[in-house]
């Protein structure tokens, strides 16, 4: 696949790297089916119980959060939910795993008052079209359709923030059309390439995920067992607040089915046998890596080594959360967030010329904030180089993962 400036982007892992997947998919494959016939030996009446739900909850449906409206791309149809004024800049929201639009409903109404804010759901998730096929999830054809999907809505450029699955992609589309997005704001996802490579040695659950996924059928049926519990297990951080119930029946409503799981799990087919090619440039695109200090899976270290890609960038620790830090603490997101996309607006022409002493006084303030930056980027550097990092508090990155 080549990017806009004629160069190869994205490219294919070695047979003998796709090989050791294969082999592997099979040796979790035999590892989860043993486990679960113990689970089942253990409570056969609840393993396979599962509650039909016939309507969606109300806050799937609500208009409240902006328009919930269609556009259909060569045959696939893709749901979003839009907010704020349709003459301010695109803002593009992609969900993680397993999720949808609603993943940003404490972001929209913020974000609306500065943006065109539309909340997409990926295609195979919520009311988008589900393609089965395993290839209508490769990921040029998913940048591509991204692509379209900007375009469709009237303008070459946006803003992108993704969480975990949506920003795997998100980094995947700014190397391969950095002239369409603006700005890019990761949320518990490091680098394609530093995560794939990394894999190996990650926590065993997601080497185990990652390889059961490939094969067929098993992985969407064990994600229906027990009434939806990798639903409950994903969105633990809901049984702390009151409408826990809601969100949560939203979400096992919009994964009530067998055939709601194969799209999302496609992408796990496709996306570890991809890389962003070594030979690629730096991307220029102003990058905030954004996630918890207690997401379990990923440490600090591979959100330092996500830096290696990008030129311009910050990198901000949410203390406190966990994989859902948009969800778990929005407040302290939403304010991370205006700093970086929102400019503060220029002093008009006429204003009154500012002393020279105010003057030399910003500036010096602007080099002490930038020296405290610079100090608290190269502890971190320093105690990677020095082998200390597991010393630090957790700051992990999640894709796509949930307890076992």
């Amino acid at each position: 696949m080549f990017s806009d400036y004629g160069q190869e982007c994205i490219v294919s892992i070695s047979s003998w790297d796709s090989f050791k997947i294969h082999l592997l998919s099979f040796t979790c494959g035999f590892w989860v089916i043993l486990k679960r016939l113990a689970q089942w030996a253990w409570n056969p009446n609840g393993f396979f119980s599962l509650q039909r739900r016939e309507a969606p909850p109300p806050c799937l449906v609500d208009s409240a959060l902006g328009r919930h409206s269609y556009v259909k791309l060569k045959g696939v149809k893709l749901h979003y939910v839009e907010s704020g004024d349709k003459d301010n800049p695109l803002l593009l929201l992609l969900h993680g795993f397993p999720d949808c639009w609603l993943s940003w409903r404490y972001q929209i109404p913020i974000l609306a008052q500065h943006y065109r804010v539309v909340a997409l759901d990926l295609k195979g998730f919520g009311d988008s079209d589900k393609p089965m096929w395993r290839r209508s999830y490769r990921v040029d054809t998913l940048l591509a359709e991204l692509k379209e999907f900007v375009s469709a809505l009237g303008v070459s450029s946006c803003t992108v923030i993704g969480h975990d699955l949506g920003a795997m992609l998100g980094w995947y589309f700014i190397h391969q059309y950095p002239d369409m997005v603006k700005k890019f704001v990761t949320i518990a996802c490091p680098h394609p390439n530093v995560y794939w490579n990394e894999l190996p040695t990650a926590s065993t659950f997601n080497t185990r995920w990652v390889h059961f996924s490939q094969l067929p059928y098993l992985p969407e049926i064990d994600a229906l067992k027990e009434d939806l519990s990798i639903i409950n297990q994903c969105f633990h951080h809901l049984h702390k607040v009151n409408s826990k119930e809601t969100y949560v029946e939203a979400y096992k409503y919009a994964f009530s089915r067998k055939e709601d799981w194969t799209g999302p799990i496609n992408y796990y087919r496709n996306l570890p046998f991809s890389r962003v090619s070594e030979e690629s440039k730096q991307v220029n695109v102003p990058c905030l890596l954004l996630t918890g200090n207690k997401d379990q899976f990923v440490n600090l270290e591979s959100v330092v080594k996500s830096t290696d890609y990008v030129q311009n960038f910050s990198l901000k620790i949410v203390d406190g959360a966990c994989h859902f830090p948009h969800q778990e603490s929005p407040d302290t997101v939403n304010k991370m967030l205006l700093t970086f996309l929102v400019v503060p607006e220029l002093p008009p022409v006429n204003e009154k010329p500012v002393p020279p002493k105010g003057l030399v006084n910003r500036v010096f303030g602007a080099m002490s904030s930038t020296v405290r930056y610079g100090n608290q980027m190269l502890d971190v550097v320093q105690k990677k180089t020095n082998g200390v990092v597991s010393s630090l508090p957790t700051k992990a990155l999640y894709f796509g993962q949930t307890p076992s």
